[in-house]
């Protein structure tokens, strides 16, 4: 049977269609399709019930219960279940698109078959490049998605305003535009925390026009400090958090009444020390999400989305339950959304999956709307590709031809050596440390120290073509050979970031992204080693996602091959420009100290 859906609009509204549900669950009418003799994941009880069949109809389940023989019609399709786990599908609760370099669509397709059903996307990096604009282009296309993407809209552009210049800016009229888009589901990260906790207007604004919506205020507060500034931030009005990364932090936000949100991305490990709060503090986990925050495209192929974070935190100590109660009800009730999604239960959107083994998470088929999508991790329908107009394409201006001389960094008059301030990276964390070397002068330039891991940084700016280079140095990513990495995704604002430790290297990786239209290359003695071309805003791609992996592992292999081991080395280096979380960045103004949220010299 050919069960390709006809379309993948938006099923009918619940209230549309309860009728039909209760004729089908009353046995007065057939359903679409009956799976029976399941292990219902019950995520309302905290139950596991053996033979329970579920009925669909419309894309929604009509009935839960013990037998469904009276839901069956002439044209019902049945499926056995053979006593495996129905357990809802997986949301991801607060994640970027952009962060796995292809676009929604693709994003979709890589995910489907490791059973997410549901995003909560905030696509504050097309905005950072494109504005208003951009939102919208991708909320247009994760309404045309065969899963549920929701979006929350973008309130930090720029991130923090004076200590970086997006290629756009976004304010409370925005917000209160977005607000009236059919899948806006609130307002996203809201990265300013000093903004928040000194009454900044608009942030403040932005707050307000999202709460008279109704809909959910994302947090992001990116600091351990745990006194005035956070009571005042969740006095603002944020509703949960992701940047934590202790048990204290969890706890502290749980107390307060947010969400604490645990992330596994790419290269964030936050899950193991948080869920401690639960596993050994013993703190209810109805008020915990779990959720990805980045994840680059060779990990959704590789190793997995939602379902690695599940079993990650099962591996931790959790009840395989209540790991799938964060991924799946937790989140929907946190967005406003439990009659939609979130569970298997009568009129909520049937998605679920078919799982043979529960503590691994074995994922048999995934159905989205009613429809199989994916089965023994393949999709079983077609998802053709999204195509993003011109006006999205060609957003790399460098201004100029660089050369190994913008990357000159002068010394002070008459030193033989100085000391600088260092961005020290931190593996598998979101912050950096402040360090601090000696570096050596050699006529009249500082120079890198390869031998203590010292090496060059620059953000080069792309959005209005100034030619303007911001320099300073790197520690962590052990780099040995004459190289140079250099990326257009560069959180927040997306300038291009490149770190290396030959300049002519540098300044050559930085036109091929003039010349690509933006992405991710290493080139080593002016050879090119691995090339991920993103032509989307600079931050996404228009290929495959099989194939965008592909090529962003011929990039990790060659950052090793130059001397680089730290997991997910391409991530860390993505986010080196993020002035909103400590400790140390860089930007188009300069060197940030994110401590005190202010600019510094690059010299101590």
């Amino acid at each position: 049977m050919d069960r390709t859906p006809p379309s993948f609009k938006k099923p009918e509204p619940w209230t549309a269609v309860a009728p039909l549900l209760v004729d089908v669950a009353t046995g007065r009418k057939p359903a679409e399709l009956v799976v029976r003799n399941g292990r219902w994941v019950n995520v309302h009880s905290g139950e596991i019930i053996a033979g329970t069949d579920i009925a669909i109809v419309a894309g929604r389940f009509a009935y839960c219960g013990p037998d469904a023989s009276h839901c069956i019609g002439e044209a019902t399709e049945v499926v056995d279940a053979e006593g495996r786990y129905l357990v809802p599908g997986l949301c991801d609760g607060h994640m970027h698109v952009e962060s796995g370099m292809v676009t929604v669509t693709e994003f979709c397709r890589a995910v489907i078959p490791h059973g997410t059903t549901t995003m909560f996307i905030d696509p504050h990096e097309i905005a950072n490049v494109l504005g208003l604009e951009g939102v919208r282009l991708m909320h247009d296309e994760a309404v045309a998605a065969p899963v549920n993407v929701l979006v929350q809209m973008p309130s930090c552009v720029p991130s923090a305003p004076g200590l970086e210049t997006p290629g756009a800016t976004l304010d409370e009229r925005d917000v209160a535009e977005a607000m009236t888009w059919e899948n806006i589901v609130g307002l996203g990260e809201v990265m300013n925390f000093p903004g928040v906790a000194a009454n900044d207007r608009k942030m403040v604004a932005e707050i307000a026009e999202t709460v008279k919506a109704g809909k959910t205020v994302g947090g992001h507060y990116a600091s351990p400090d745990l006194g005035k500034m956070f009571h005042g931030y969740v006095a603002g009005g944020p509703e949960d958090d992701h940047e934590g990364t202790r048990a204290e932090d969890a706890i502290a936000r749980v107390r307060q009444g947010m969400k604490a949100m645990l992330r596994l991305g790419s290269a964030w490990y936050d899950v193991e020390a948080q869920i401690k709060a639960v596993t050994e503090q013993g703190v209810d986990p109805r008020n915990f999400i779990l959720c990805t925050d980045d994840s680059h495209s060779g990990t959704l192929v590789n190793d997995g989305h939602m379902d690695r974070v599940v079993r990650h935190a099962i591996a931790q100590g959790l009840k395989p339950i209540t790991a799938i109660q964060m991924a799946t009800l937790n989140t929907a009730q946190h967005f406003r959304l439990e009659r939609e999604l979130g569970s298997i239960a009568p009129g909520r959107l049937a998605d679920f999956l078919i799982v043979s083994d529960l503590p691994g998470l074995v994922i048999d088929q995934v159905y989205g709307r009613g429809a199989l999508l994916a089965e023994q991790g393949n999709l079983a329908v077609e998802i053709p590709p999204y195509d993003y107009p011109a006006s999205a394409k060609n957003t790399v201006r460098l201004g100029k031809a660089l050369s190994a001389a913008d990357f000159d960094i002068a010394a002070p008059e008459g030193a033989n050596s100085v000391r600088a301030r260092v961005i020290g990276v931190i593996e598998n964390q979101a912050p950096t440390r402040a360090l601090e070397a000696d570096l050596p002068v050699v006529d009249g330039l500082v120079g890198m120290d390869r031998a203590k891991d010292v090496c060059q940084i620059a953000l080069v700016e792309r959005h209005r073509g100034t030619g303007n280079v911001t320099n300073g140095f790197v520690s962590g990513f052990g780099y040995m050979q004459d190289c140079a990495m250099a990326t257009s995704v560069a959180h927040d604002s997306h300038h291009i970031i490149v770190v290396g430790t030959n300049k002519e290297d540098m300044a050559l990786a930085v036109k091929r992204l003039g010349e690509v239209g933006g992405g991710a290359v290493l080139i080593s003695k002016g050879e090119e080693l691995a090339l991920v071309e993103m032509p989307i805003a600079g931050l996404m791609s228009d290929e495959r996602a099989e194939i965008v992996a592909e090529k962003a592992a011929r990039l990790t292999e060659a950052m090793r091959k130059m001397g680089c081991d730290l997991n997910n080395a391409y991530m860390q280096h993505s986010l080196l420009a993020l002035v909103v979380i400590p400790e140390l960045r860089i930007s188009d103004v300069g060197i940030v100290d994110v401590t005190k949220f202010e600019k510094v010299d690059l010299f101590v």
